[in-house]
């Protein structure tokens, strides 16, 4: 049963109520910041491995029965990805084979409409939603809905990626437990990266990748510092747990090459002026479709999807390569076995499906699909290049791992983690500069479109980050630049009687008043809002003296933070608090009213035209 209790930063979320020892053991676990982290990154990298792994057995499997064994589709594997040991030997069923993505939307949009809305489409931009805007809030039931969802449209031929369900899966994984042991906000939204980074790294064999694309997706122009160590924690467990399963071997085989000329990079320049055309059409085609036909249909959101896998269906009536991820018909491209047209032709017809698929409300993700679309375009570049220009390109495979990485880069604002994916992917460290430059290239000619339309520029920009701008400015400054030293204050005497309290504060306008003893020395403060109920009781006029009245001290030195000041404003609930001198003693009073005037004074001229 869900119960609801105050969280950091003042938010209200919903807690599921544990038993007794969850308190006890995220109590003993925090005494020690790194080894709370990691113990909870091992725990989330197993849960996001163990997930990855069930989804990677189901639906591969899933694939192999519907698409091979129903209609009859041999679909081309990757290198590394064998884990059907045999072929099947039925005839192909093409009315079938165009019927299935319809049948597989069906289902997974009746599953997501019904079920869980929010695990609709490509999945990524719904975990950046939930690090920004929701506390790292993911339901429960999410995890669950998405991977089934996406199994059936992935296993019935529907063009997405896996890389979605898994970054909400794993995601969803993290952030339940962060709720489930009682974390901050703060805190639950680093699981939650830690909780994709942990699927990434697993499903794509990728756990370097897989962690800093996590925390870069995020952003356009920014990286989520914070959460790196806990993703890498949280990404090599759950690496380390899958390929102990599933092997070592990457994803992808790819020929001898390498980069041994300068002169290769105008032609590498070349392919990153060829993607960003390609990813301007792929954003603006995935998002048009969904905005302006899709979501206007008159019908039933549950039903789109089937729509959706029709059209897919029938754009595989002409090549049905294009179908489910593709991975084998990269492997291909990486090889140098397809013709130039033929590439080219698969980019513009895998826009088009994908769109069909996810725009419509199907559950699968882009990164497979941005994967699929440079590689072919790399190749198609590679090979008109090596034909040209034989002396400089000796493989033109290369350009097929370089096109995968700087399209991504392009569409997605990420190019440090499409470069460590795919190269991690792919085994291709050797063409780490081609992809670092075709990838820049890429990224300086897209600033204006992005495939996650829940990004954020930079962490100025998040809903999350919207608490550090006021800590941020407020420990820059110190007590003594708020506080007016020439403002009157009003010290009291431990041993001044009740009665004669009364009598003063008939010609004060204070509600705090520090309290000092005979050396000045601050001994607490008198907040008179709560001694205001026996204020006016005559028999105890001169029998109290303020040292039996006052509450524990509370206060600030001229050189602390007013970050710190803040705090002690929050706990206390006072108005004003003394200003003690180590050598003097109280000096003077700090009003809160003080410290927000001078926060308001900086936040005026950091956004000045002139500063």
């Amino acid at each position: 049963m869900g119960t609801e209790n105050q969280a950091a930063g003042g938010k209200r979320v919903n807690w599921i109520a544990p038993g007794k020892w969850v308190p006890a053991l995220s109590k003993s676990l925090g005494k020690h910041k790194f080894f709370r982290w990691l113990v909870w990154g091992t725990i989330i990298g197993a849960c996001s491995g163990l997930g990855a792994g069930i989804v990677f057995f189901l639906l591969e499997w899933a694939k192999f029965f519907a698409l091979e064994y129903l209609a009859g589709y041999a679909m081309a594997k990757p290198a590394g990805e064998h884990l059907v040991p045999f072929a099947a030997t039925t005839p192909l069923h093409l009315w079938l084979l165009v019927l299935l993505p319809a049948i597989g939307g069906l289902i997974s949009g009746l599953l997501v409409y019904t079920w869980a809305p929010e695990a609709e489409g490509h999945g990524t931009d719904a975990f950046i939603d939930a690090f920004h805007n929701k506390h790292g809030f993911v339901r429960a039931r999410v995890p669950f809905i998405k991977a089934i969802a996406s199994i059936i449209t992935l296993a019935t031929g529907g063009s997405a990626g896996r890389e979605g369900p898994i970054a909400q899966i794993g995601s969803g994984i993290g952030s339940w437990l962060g709720r489930t042991f009682k974390f901050n906000i703060r805190e639950i939204r680093l699981m939650l990266l830690a909780g994709c980074a942990g699927g990434l790294g697993a499903i794509f064999r990728a756990p370097l990748g897989g962690a800093l694309t996590s925390v870069e997706v995020l952003y356009r122009e920014d990286l989520e510092t914070e959460g790196v160590v806990l993703c890498i924690i949280s990404s090599s467990v759950s690496y380390a747990i899958f390929t102990s399963i599933f092997g070592h071997q990457p994803i992808f085989a790819t020929p001898p090459i390498e980069f041994s000329s300068a002169r290769e990079l105008l032609l590498y320049a070349v392919l990153g002026l060829v993607c960003v055309p390609f990813g301007y059409m792929y954003v603006k085609t995935f998002y048009g479709l969904r905005d302006r036909f899709f979501r206007k249909l008159p019908i039933r959101r549950a039903l789109i999807p089937a729509l959706g896998g029709l059209l897919v269906g029938l754009t595989a009536l002409w090549q049905p390569q294009i179908l489910s991820g593709g991975y084998g018909t990269i492997q291909k491209a990486l090889m140098g076995q397809l013709p130039v047209a033929l590439m080219f032709t698969l980019a513009f017809l895998k826009i088009a499906a994908t769109s069909f698929t996810i725009s419509s409300g199907g559950s699968g993700g882009v990164f497979g699909p941005s994967l699929f679309i440079g590689a072919m375009l790399g190749g198609a570049v590679g090979q008109l290049a090596h034909a040209w220009f034989p002396g400089i390109v000796s493989s033109p495979g290369a350009f097929a791992l370089v096109g995968m990485a700087a399209f991504f880069a392009g569409v997605a604002k990420a190019p440090i983690g499409a470069l460590l994916m795919v190269c991690e992917m792919t085994g291709g460290y050797h063409l780490i500069v081609p992809i670092m430059f075709t990838s820049v290239v890429a990224i300086l000619l897209s600033q204006r479109w992005s495939l996650y339309e829940k990004q954020v520029l930079n962490k100025f920009h998040s809903p999350a980050h919207r608490s550090d701008r006021v800590i941020n400015i407020l420990q820059e400054l110190s007590v003594k630049d708020a506080y007016r030293p020439d403002a009157a204050v009003t010290i009291l005497p431990e041993d001044m009687t009740f009665g004669q309290l009364r009598r003063l504060i008939t010609n004060t306008r204070e509600s705090y008043f520090p309290v000092v003893d005979d050396r000045f020395r601050l001994i607490g403060i008198l907040p008179l809002p709560e001694i205001r109920p026996v204020m006016f009781e005559e028999s105890i006029s001169d029998l109290l003296i303020l040292g039996d009245l006052v509450s524990p001290p509370v206060s600030v030195a001229p050189d602390d933070s007013l970050s710190d000041a803040l705090l002690k404003f929050l706990e206390t609930g006072y108005g004003r608090i003394p200003i003690e001198d180590n050598e003097t003693g109280v000096i003077g009073m700090l009003g809160l009213e003080d410290l927000l005037a001078r926060y308001q004074l900086e936040l005026q001229k950091l956004n000045s035209p002139e500063t």
